[in-house]
């Protein structure tokens, strides 16, 4: 399948988390291919930014909805005005999330419920509004930017791949709710990735191990057989794959986009 830049003409991708970093990778990789984007996050200058950017570069239709994805009004408020603007989404890509690091004795119940309500709490709010649409008009793609967290454990993030693994297990199980239907429900596993997420855990790593920047940068990429980070676009790539209308076929996988780390 060799994707061209009328795959995804006229249909509508609403992205969040697409400010910076993977998901500004998905927006300009689905713009790319012709879709309209809705850009959703928090913080409006730099969404602004990139969604004229986009908007200039790729010839699309670009939206901005300022949300915070573990808020239920917020993220109602943020599909109205979308379908307000450009339609009725017919991609979501839940890409929001974020990441929090302590051993688990030292986790509070305040990191483990902002951990599940931004990374797992959001990805239900959003395909809780995405979904009526898609199924009424017998066609979506839900894209969840999940992480190889979310299929093996790793060590002193445990919130973070509790709700990794729950969004994998919401994706497998909409997907079959939806198999009878044209909507097919994904996800996408990404190992470490060069995002400011990772430099910052590398700064963490500097910061309590006294080691320097290479070595911490050797500790997170040890697991990945390639012995790197992976590129967002890389990532992005992947998401329009399964956002294309020939990848009809393929629903509830976790594809894992991490150089061999996870087989």
């Amino acid at each position: 399948m060799n994707p061209n830049t009328s795959d995804l003409k006229d249909q509508h991708a609403f992205v969040t988390g697409a400010g910076r970093g993977i998901g500004a990778a998905i927006v300009d990789e689905l713009a790319s291919l012709g879709a309209n984007i809705t850009l959703v996050g928090r913080t409006a200058d730099n969404l602004k930014r990139r969604a004229e950017s986009v908007a200039s570069d790729r010839g699309v239709r670009t939206h901005v909805a300022v949300a915070d994805v573990t808020e239920e009004e917020q993220v109602r408020e943020a599909f109205e005005s979308a379908k307000s603007a450009l339609g009725a989404p017919s991609i979501l890509v839940n890409n929001a999330g974020a990441a929090a690091s302590a051993p688990f004795a030292r986790t509070s119940l305040s990191d483990w419920q902002a951990m599940l309500a931004v990374n797992l709490t959001g990805v239900f709010l959003c395909s809780r509004q995405a979904l009526p649409a898609m199924l009424e008009a017998d066609y979506g793609r839900i894209v969840t930017v999940a992480s190889t967290a979310g299929l093996k454990g790793y060590s002193y993030v445990s919130p973070y791949c509790a709700a990794k693994h729950g969004a994998i297990g919401l994706t497998r199980a909409l997907a079959m709710e939806t198999a009878r239907t044209g909507v097919t429900v994904n996800a996408v596993c990404p190992g470490y990735t060069d995002t400011d997420m990772v430099q910052s855990a590398v700064e963490t790593i500097l910061d309590k191990t006294g080691r320097n920047r290479e070595q911490a940068l050797s500790s997170l990429t040890a697991a990945n057989p390639q012995r790197r980070l992976i590129d967002p676009s890389e990532v992005a790539e992947t998401v329009a794959w399964l956002a294309l209308p020939g990848s009809s076929a393929i629903t509830g996988q976790s594809i894992a986009v991490a150089g061999g780390e996870v087989m």
